[in-house]
């Protein structure tokens, strides 16, 4: 039902529909960032995702009542995968606001303008947005001491040894004082091609597209792999006092040894900026490297700090983002496939076509309901879109000549045959079968293994696939006495075809390395439904250890238990997420898995910032009412100092602390005899 809204522009909804397709949208934009991020297999396109996250955006922008704290507009960026240290940011990587239409453009050079009072006196600069990978390098003293991917916006991962293989970037430079450049590491597309006959000769599974070529060339743990890659830096900002403006900023860059995008262009007007875009838009396909859009910057940087920044992306900048290529071709069949949560994905198997520059034979078709409202049937010709490195989809059929019937979604799973389920307001079928299903035992093994959770290089999807039907791994606890199991076996792993003495060692090493994992990390290797990092990290940061998450989680199934109504204040844990918590760890044969496995896991708890004072540490805080900053920035204020911030008043909250025009939460404040501070005592109290 939600689905029929699109057809209404925002301004047409009405309160209660606007609620709805919001539940709608996060959940189906939760879904595609899993994809992209956890899995590296989205079915999506870029511009379809940017125009799910854009509705979101407007809706919420008309019902900022209804905007919930974990809107996928106040998140940013990817989780991290291990074994990489972990490094932390000193300011966040932030993602930037896209724009698809000149109007788009036009808005936002209007709100500079509003902001500053007047039109940006130096500017602006535009250049080509790679498609690589965001990093930062940090030089002391005119030395690089350290390169870090953007991980999740705040926390990255440290690949320094890999970074200085990079030819394009410098290992020294004449600057004395502390100085970070960020940029974006890429592979061009001639690299990218070499690389990829030389996988097939080696019959190694070939890369999907530059951009995943260049992530997987900085992630090697042999820093000598990575160095065999022709990789290159291209830097886009400094975090210091380097120059008054961007465009002094790339020329600075450029005398200390840095390699600047020689198309990057100053541009003072609307004209200057669409014109630029014309002009990139139209030598794309002869760019020797791959771009998806053009970034346009406020070039003062005293007028970027005055502009200062949204909840995720700074308010002086903005991508304009190219169109996505689509062609034509034939829809030869339709096939469901049976992810890890259930969800019955249709996919389509195509004639093969070139689509920007990609062969493509196969199409997402999303869910029954696209199926039915596309009217797209087996033997019809179809507009395929693709954008980027993402899963083409089927825009809509073309016909044929004599149609076939319509496609008919099966009502029984067609692994395991178990009934088909549909939750309430959500497009997605499910199989019913849960662990029983073949299809999802083993994606739940795949997502288990994943490089965002347990991260087990040498044992990828062809892997748990092989291993499956050996009957080697039917459960994660097989995982961990693979090797121990295959010291005693008459057919070692050693001895089978693809693996050798080496490879096995490898494999096994790299599991006995997996065997400490952090809390957050191991809450989302086990695939609960609707949890992700993020809320995973939620969960890890609030509940500290896993015995005390796991006695919790319990204890929770009793939904009158002070343990639930815990769970239930969490900031971003709502019914839906908290069902789903409740559910999994009240069913039998997820307890016994995770009580068998964990005896074989160390569980760390996440690391905490070192230094500094925290003098609430473990307090429980709820902030409610208008204050004189942000309710975000007030709640990181009492995070810094070591409380825990929560959406709820329970039995269990230390502080509420309440602004003007406070509500309910300061009346269950006073039901529950909770400590209620003003503003001016809770800043006295923290020490400010």
């Amino acid at each position: 039902m939600t689905t029929l809204y699109r057809l209404l522009s925002p301004k047409q909804l009405t309160e209660q529909e606007a609620a709805l397709e919001l539940q709608a949208l996060a959940k189906e934009l939760a879904h595609h960032d899993h994809l992209y991020y956890q899995e590296d297999a989205p079915e999506i396109t870029d511009a379809e995702y940017d125009a799910l996250a854009l509705r979101n955006k407007q809706i919420e922008e008309r019902f900022p009542q209804l905007a919930q704290k974990d809107s996928r507009t106040n998140r940013v960026g990817a989780p991290l995968r291990g074994p990489f240290k972990k490094v932390q940011h000193t300011h966040p990587m932030l993602s930037l606001d896209n724009g698809f239409h000149d109007k788009d453009v036009e808005d936002f050079i209007a709100r500079c303008q509003k902001l500053l009072g007047a039109p940006p006196a130096m500017g602006f600069m535009a250049e080509p947005k790679i498609d690589g990978l965001s990093a930062s390098l940090v030089y002391e003293k005119g030395h690089l001491v350290q390169a870090s991917t953007r991980g999740d916006g705040y926390t990255g991962e440290d690949i320094t040894e890999n970074v200085k293989t990079i030819k394009t970037v410098p290992l020294k430079i004449d600057h004395q004082g502390a100085l970070e450049i960020r940029g974006e590491i890429f592979l061009p597309k001639a690299a990218f091609e070499k690389i990829n006959e030389e996988r097939h000769r080696a019959g190694e599974p070939q890369f999907a597209n530059p951009r995943n070529a260049a992530a997987g060339s900085v992630r090697q743990l042999d820093s000598k792999i990575t160095a065999a890659r022709p990789l290159q830096f291209f830097p886009y900002s400094a975090e210091s006092e380097l120059a008054p403006t961007q465009e002094k900023m790339f020329q600075m860059l450029k005398k200390l040894g840095f390699t600047v995008n020689p198309l990057i262009k100053h541009c003072n007007t609307l004209e200057d900026l669409l014109k630029f875009y014309t002009h990139i838009n139209e030598q794309r396909s002869e760019m020797p490297y791959d771009i998806d859009g053009v970034v346009y910057k406020v070039n003062s940087f005293a007028e970027q700090k005055s502009l200062g920044f949204l909840a995720r992306a700074p308010r002086w900048a903005l991508a304009h983002k190219f169109a996505a290529e689509q062609a034509e071709t034939h829809l030869k069949d339709i096939i469901i496939q049976v992810g890890r949560t259930g969800v019955l994905t249709p996919v389509a198997l195509l004639e093969p076509i070139t689509v920007g520059g990609a062969v493509v034979s196969r199409a997402t078709l999303h869910n029954a309901d696209e199926i039915m409202r596309k009217d797209i049937r087996v033997g019809d010709r179809v507009l395929i879109q693709r954008a980027g490195d993402v899963i083409p989809q089927v825009v809509k059929s073309l016909g044929a000549p004599h149609r076939s019937l319509p496609f008919i979604f099966p009502t029984k799973c067609p692994i395991c045959h178990s009934h088909i389920t549909q939750e309430k307001d959500e497009v997605a079928l499910r199989c019913s079968g849960g662990l029983i299903c073949e299809a999802q035992a083993r994606e739940r093994l795949k997502h288990f293994v994943s490089k965002h959770a347990f991260n087990i290089v040498g044992l990828g999807k062809r892997s748990i696939d092989s291993f499956w039907q050996d009957n080697l791994i039917r459960s994660p606890v097989d995982i961990f006495t693979l090797e121990s199991r295959n010291e005693h076996s008459q057919n070692p792993l050693q001895k089978q075809e693809g693996w050798g003495d080496l490879s096995a060692q490898n494999l096994f090493d790299s599991i006995s390395f997996a065997h400490t994992i952090s809390l957050d990390r191991f809450i989302f290797a086990l695939g609960i439904l609707h949890i992700g990092e993020v809320t995973a990290r939620e969960l890890a940061e609030h509940y500290e250890s896993f015995p005390n998450w796991w006695h919790s989680m319990k204890r929770a199934t009793d939904i009158e238990s002070d343990a639930y109504a815990e769970l239930k204040s969490l900031e971003g844990i709502g019914d839906v997420v908290a069902t789903s918590l409740i559910n999994f760890a009240s069913e039998p044969n997820n307890q016994s898995m995770v009580e068998h496995l964990t005896p074989h896991l160390t569980i760390t708890a996440l690391r905490k910032k070192s230094g500094g004072n925290q003098p609430l540490k473990g307090k429980i805080v709820v902030f409610t009412g208008t204050l004189s900053i942000s309710r975000e920035e007030a709640k990181q204020k009492a995070r810094d100092l070591g409380a825990k911030v929560t959406n709820a008043v329970s039995a269990n909250t230390d502080y509420v602390v309440a602004g003007t025009q406070a509500g309910s939460k300061l009346t269950d404040a006073e039901k529950l005899k909770i400590r209620i501070l003003t503003e001016e005592e809770w800043n006295k109290l923290a020490g400010k």
